[in-house]
């Protein structure tokens, strides 16, 4: 291969690109029924209804801007599969479901005051002995905006997926027809 450039032409056919779709559409709609089933089980003062309402009241964007980060990270793995770009799963992934995690706990807080997620409130006893005092305030008194924080972490490291595969594509010369 002395300095030559290999080019890799491959065709995607519809199938090919509505499966990765519908994987990514799936595991968003699974992340957010893992989100809204949560907020039921931990809510035993409210009805489920009740507890959903809630949910769709006061963290519909970042119940939906998880499951669709999620989605599209999952997207994002399939088609990388599919040019042969083989990502360090180790650095997105964990980056994003940390990005997820954090959102979705620090989004649960804000609930609380309506009484859903009365299981955090037990969460929420021991972070004075975690983390101290006056962080545990800031974690509580800014939940909402951390989890907005997550929800940007979550689509940075969906950018750096972008990134990681482009690059990979540069570097590989790949072409598509």
């Amino acid at each position: 291969m002395n300095g030559q450039r290999f080019t890799l032409k491959q065709k995607f056919t519809w199938v090919d690109i509505l499966n990765s779709i519908i994987k990514g559409g799936l595991f968003g709609i699974i992340t957010i029924v893992v989100y809204l089933l949560v907020v039921i089980v931990t809510t035993p003062a409210l009805s489920p209804q009740d507890a959903v309402k809630a949910v769709f009241i006061l963290n519909s964007p970042i119940m939906i801007g998880t499951g669709m980060g999620v989605g599209i990270q999952t997207y994002l793995a399939e088609y990388s599969k599919k040019i042969g770009c083989k990502l360090r799963t180790k650095s997105t992934f964990s980056g994003n479901s940390g990005g997820t995690v954090a959102t979705s706990f620090f989004s649960f807080f804000s609930l609380i005051p309506l009484g859903c997620c009365g299981w955090w409130l037990y969460a929420i006893s021991f972070l004075p002995s975690i983390f101290g005092s006056g962080l545990s305030a800031v974690l509580i008194n800014y939940s909402q905006p951390l989890a907005y924080i997550g929800l940007v972490v979550i689509f940075l490291f969906n950018g750096l997926t972008v990134l990681k595969i482009m690059k990979e594509k540069k570097k590989r010369n790949l072409q598509y027809k």
